[in-house]
């Protein structure tokens, strides 16, 4: 019971959220009362049964108790009314006409925008609005933020207690404001995009419904605020990145990598309207630049026809701007596909053996896969073998867990064989 609880929580608790903040115009009060309807469903329905729509029955709950938070509000409200009279008559009550403003509609935008407050540090701004509006764990902000779990939940709560000390309302930032808090905005839908894409655990090796959700928020945004060049890099990396999710289970749900995936199975309309988005950037960002890399295979029709010497050089950019270990990695990756001088699977493994000592990446299980990948390349297979089996051991991902293994057999076999090859050259 709790297992499924826990499950229409993760699909429903944002869109509950959001709701009831736009009801109460109170962020940490829209979240106290859904966790109260979660509570009541954990003690009601092992007695009662599940309801035949369990999201309309929290709802139902949530927004009952909300009435009573407003109720009691407006108790407060008409004390109020005597104060408000007397300043009319003094003539003290005039307030300067609202400037026209763009309203953001979508409720999840909003919570988003709400939890990324100036009052938090950046990294807290995110990894609340993860936690609470994406429904994600701690252990899958901590895989996206290359932390520990315990520090991650630590900043939660810290983030939590500040927005509440200071009685954050769910506002609406406009103009600076707004700017202000975009940047983390944007690495919020980024990582929910990164969790629906590559799941951190579980059986699944996608979570494609949170993938969408992060398309959807990319859309939103794009509609407001047009004229924003990493907005309209984001929604481009986004759509980019969603044209590959068809092609990324075969027929019978197993994982398949970029390199053998069916091209033909790449939606073209969000291809489309990647690159559309992308020749609207003026200035490139972080954002921008992954699309481009994005782009580049979206242009390859074939595996083959990747242009890989393009993308060594886009991520050259995006290490002036945003340099961080994981992206030294996907590059060291890049230049292993490549070839000409200075380029191929020798070169990247220098590379990623620098790389292995970097703190964030000890844990790490694409370091590892990358790793085998370059030596398998260089025919040093047992090697290979021994890579891939520490990249499955580090991996909480059930389907990618099975793929390493068949990469880890399928290298076991090899091995044999050659041993066995080497044994009868040496009796002959």
């Amino acid at each position: 019971m709790e297992e499924r609880v826990a499950a229409l929580w993760r699909i429903e608790g944002p869109r509950l959220i959001g709701a009831l903040a736009r009801k109460l115009r109170d962020f940490g009060e829209a979240e106290d009362l859904a966790q109260d309807a979660l509570e009541q469903a954990l003690r009601t329905w092992p007695a009662q049964g599940v309801p035949a729509n369990p999201a309309a029955w929290l709802m139902a709950v949530a927004q009952r108790r909300a009435i009573d938070a407003l109720r009691a509000r407006k108790l407060h409200a008409e004390k109020q009314e005597e104060f408000a009279r007397e300043l009319e008559t003094l003539g003290l009550d005039h307030v300067p006409p609202p400037q026209s403003r763009e309203q953001i509609e979508d409720d999840q935008l909003r919570l988003i925008f709400t939890a990324c407050h100036p009052l938090l540090a950046p990294e807290a701004r995110a990894a609340l609005a993860l936690k609470v509006l994406a429904g994600l764990t701690n252990a899958e902000i901590a895989r996206a933020f290359l932390a520990q779990e315990t520090a991650i939940a630590q900043r939660i709560v810290r983030a939590k207690r500040l927005l509440a000390e200071a009685c954050v309302p769910f506002e609406q930032p406009q103009g600076d404001e707004r700017r202000a808090r975009l940047a983390s905005v944007l690495e919020v839908i980024y990582l929910i995009f990164n969790e629906g894409h590559a799941a951190t655990s579980g059986p699944a090796w996608m979570r494609p419904a949170l993938a969408q959700e992060a398309l959807r928020l990319a859309r939103q945004l794009v509609g407001l605020m047009p004229a924003e060049d990493e907005v309209l890099g984001l929604a481009a990396l986004l759509e980019l990145s969603s044209a590959r999710l068809p092609a990324r289970l075969d027929a019978q749900g197993r994982p398949v990598l970029l390199m053998q995936q069916d091209r033909r199975r790449w939606d073209r309309g969000a291809i489309y309207r990647g690159l559309e988005l992308l020749e609207r950037v003026h200035r490139p960002g972080p954002y921008s630049l992954q699309a481009r890399i994005a782009a580049v295979h979206a242009r390859a029709l074939r595996a083959e026809d990747t242009d890989w010497s393009a993308i060594v050089l886009l991520y050259d950019g995006l290490a002036q701007l945003a340099p961080s270990p994981v992206l030294a990695l996907n590059q060291a990756v890049a230049i292993g596909m490549a070839s000409g001088e200075g380029y191929g699977p020798a070169a990247a493994l220098a590379l990623i053996d620098e790389l292995a000592h970097e703190k964030l990446l000890v844990g790490y299980p694409w370091l590892h896969s990358a790793r085998g990948e370059m030596l398998e390349r260089l025919g040093r297979v047992a090697e290979a073998r021994e890579a891939f089996a520490r990249a499955r051991d580090l991996s909480r991902n059930d389907a990618e867990r099975q793929l390493l293994d068949e990469r880890v057999s399928s290298l076991a076999s090899e091995v044999s064989a050659n041993i066995v090859c080497i044994s009868a050259k040496k009796r002959s």
